[in-house]
């Protein structure tokens, strides 16, 4: 199910860059249907996403995914069970984008342009890996399921800091 990598660097950007594609190919057999990269050199940050399309095969699935707002970028592995619920919360609270697809990762980046990432967090039932970068806030947050079904690896490394979900 899907595979999520990335890391963030302000020295070795470039280096970061260049080997995404190579982190995000060795997990290929986590997500054979499609590959996705962002990168925001003057932060830099870069993640990378491979899909295995189950809820919605369109583009509108596609990952990284930015929010409606612009101002956060997500890459998630996992299902969120109650993404629907999740959607009818943010409708009925008039806090719902346009939405493009039908996708939890939509779901669950405009719960949490609505609501902010711990209470969106908290609502979420499902096994999950996700890495959200905040560009106004300008921090990476890697979270997990609370079974830990999805893991996150991460390591620091000479001002290099990566993640994978595998």
């Amino acid at each position: 199910m899907c595979g999520i990598v990335g890391g963030i660097s302000n020295n070795h950007f470039d280096a970061l860059k260049s080997c995404l594609p190579s982190m995000a190919k060795a997990i290929s057999h986590r997500g054979p249907d499609a590959e996705g990269y962002w990168f925001e050199p003057e932060t830099g940050v870069a993640l990378g996403h491979r899909r295995l399309s189950i809820l919605d095969l369109t583009e509108a699935g596609a990952q990284p995914m930015i929010s409606a707002s612009g101002r956060y970028i997500i890459v998630f592995n996992g299902e969120i069970y109650n993404h629907l619920e999740i959607r009818k919360i943010l409708e009925l609270e008039k806090n719902a984008p346009s939405w493009r697809g039908h996708s939890d990762t939509e779901s669950i980046i405009a719960a949490i342009e609505a609501w902010g990432i711990v209470k969106s967090i908290e609502k979420c039932r499902g096994m999950f890996a996700i890495a959200i970068w905040d560009r106004l806030e300008q921090t990476l947050t890697l979270i997990r399921d609370r079974i830990g079904e999805k893991p996150i690896y991460y390591c620091l490394q000479k001002n290099l800091f990566s993640f994978a979900s595998e």
